[in-house]
């Protein structure tokens, strides 16, 4: 009789052999040069973005699917960014991909140098299920201008995307470019990130699993960019417009139901107006959810019930000022603030990732800047105040990957900024340009005429030092 271990072990081998073939395709396509011209680039990120127009609606269903997510929240968070993505892209890539003249330093006369971006062969997107569609798509048009080939793997928490993302690519490209594979994530990453060598990984997901990705990857001496997360100060500075600030927090926030990586994890509220921003703050979240924002048709759900249970602990933790309800059955969390918690809690020591918001009064810089540092560097930084030096101040002084000043998640809506993390938030960057850099090696040129050569560098050297010492300054 087969067992569940056989049925785990036979599946395994499914994987496996089906990954090492696109891998070897891959490799091959890759070999062939065929990635490597402008027009090819261009043409195969038009085609992306004629798939992602005709499956709009699919998108937004799918998200809809795995999170009740409403029709307007999923083109905004997952469809309307790659647009913009797309048409930057389309605008500056002869540019990126054209060698660039350097300065050379008078030692070198009369050579030129130059920087030749250079595609990097394979690589591994890993995209996780908060942002299941978007969060795959962006770096793949990277990955594309770049003039790689891609393998997909999307997270199997949001099934129903990770079902339309394979059917997109399987409809518009050959698996010897780009191809999807699915299954657990744990045996299937161990396997593509533990037993090839690809030449970049692009990963976006929990510090947890980062860590594991990059310990992996050192087998091969892999290079990999690590989207991940971390606790996300939002500083609202005493001359702040309390009503203005309310509804961005509270947005920034609730959307998606606080799964996202930049939402702000926590405020910190001068005192002189702590009370009056909470007051805004539900005052806010009643007018975009209603009295009971779990009959709104505009508040998502949780993704798991893995999920569920893991924001439900930190409803146990200070004070509950406003909402605090939960279902399990529907894995829903209401929109919730919290008072009076503590530097040893969880929820102030954990990325919450979920509706559930601390709220912490401060009387000066450095006690916002003691609440900051007891964790590792923020993925993300939100200054709300009509002072600018105050912004500036945390600007400069909090190191921190992006993010706004009286505003919050927008950072990544425009593709001429750089979004990463730093320190255990993230490695690397990516978006438009950046995004291609991440995706190419530049490789350095020294040209030299044949009339240049220059006699003093070769021996016998007799004589020769005293010119060289002038020469070099």
């Amino acid at each position: 009789m087969e067992t569940l271990v056989d049925r785990r072990h036979a599946g395994q081998q499914d994987i496996s052999s089906r990954i090492d073939t696109i891998y070897r395709k891959q490799k091959a396509f890759f070999a062939t040069g065929a990635t490597r011209s402008y027009a090819f680039r261009k043409e195969q990120i038009r085609k992306l973005q004629a798939a992602l127009r005709r499956h709009e609606d699919d998108v937004m269903a799918a998200v809809a699917a795995d999170f009740s997510k409403p029709a307007f929240e999923g083109y905004l968070t997952e469809v309307g960014p790659l647009y913009e993505d797309i048409r930057h892209a389309l605008r500056n890539l002869r540019d990126w991909m054209s060698p660039r003249k350097v300065h050379t330093p008078v030692t070198l006369m009369p050579s030129s140098s130059w920087i030749y971006p250079d595609p990097l062969g394979n690589v591994l997107i890993i995209s996780p299920w908060n942002y299941p569609f978007l969060l795959m798509m962006k770096p793949l048009i990277s990955a594309i201008a770049g003039g790689n080939t891609a393998i997909l793997k999307p997270s199997e928490i949001s099934a129903h995307t990770a079902e339309l993302i394979t059917r997109i690519v399987e409809e518009n490209f050959d698996e010897e470019y780009i191809a999807v594979v699915n299954g657990d994530g744990e045996m299937t990453g161990n396997i593509l990130v533990g037993e090839y060598a690809f030449d970049h990984i692009f990963f976006t997901g929990s510090l947890f699993v980062g860590r594991k990705i990059m310990e992996l990857a050192s087998r091969h001496l892999s290079p990999v960019t690590l989207e991940l997360g971390g606790k996300s100060p939002c500083i609202v500075d005493k001359e702040a417009d309390i009503a203005f600030s309310a509804r961005k927090i509270a947005w920034s926030k609730l959307v998606n139901a606080g799964q996202t990586c930049v939402a702000p994890d926590y405020v910190l509220v001068h005192e002189d107006i702590r009370e009056a921003l909470i007051a805004e703050l539900k005052r806010s979240i009643r007018k975009m959810y209603g009295e009971d924002p779990k009959l709104s048709p505009d508040y998502p759900r949780l993704i798991s019930d893995r999920r569920f249970q893991s924001v439900a602990r930190f409803l146990s933790e200070g004070r509950i000022i406003f909402g605090g309800q939960a279902d399990a059955s529907q894995r829903y969390i209401a929109p919730t603030l919290l008072t009076e918690v503590g530097p040893d809690d969880l929820v102030m020591k954990e990325e919450i990732f979920g509706p559930v918001l601390p709220i912490i009064g401060y009387r000066d810089d450095a006690e916002v800047f003691q609440w900051i540092e007891r964790n590792p560097y923020p993925l993300a930084l939100y200054v709300y105040t009509k002072n600018r030096k105050v912004s500036e101040n945390y600007i400069r002084n909090v190191r921190f990957g992006g993010g706004c000043v009286n505003n919050g998640l927008f950072h990544l809506a425009n593709p001429e900024l750089p979004f990463g993390g730093v320190g255990t938030s993230g490695i690397g960057q990516y978006s438009g340009e950046y995004g291609f850099n991440t995706f190419s090696r530049m490789k350095s040129v020294v040209k030299t005429p044949t009339w240049g050569d220059i006699p003093l560098t070769y021996a016998p050297y007799s004589g020769k030092l005293k010119w060289l010492k002038k020469i070099f300054g």
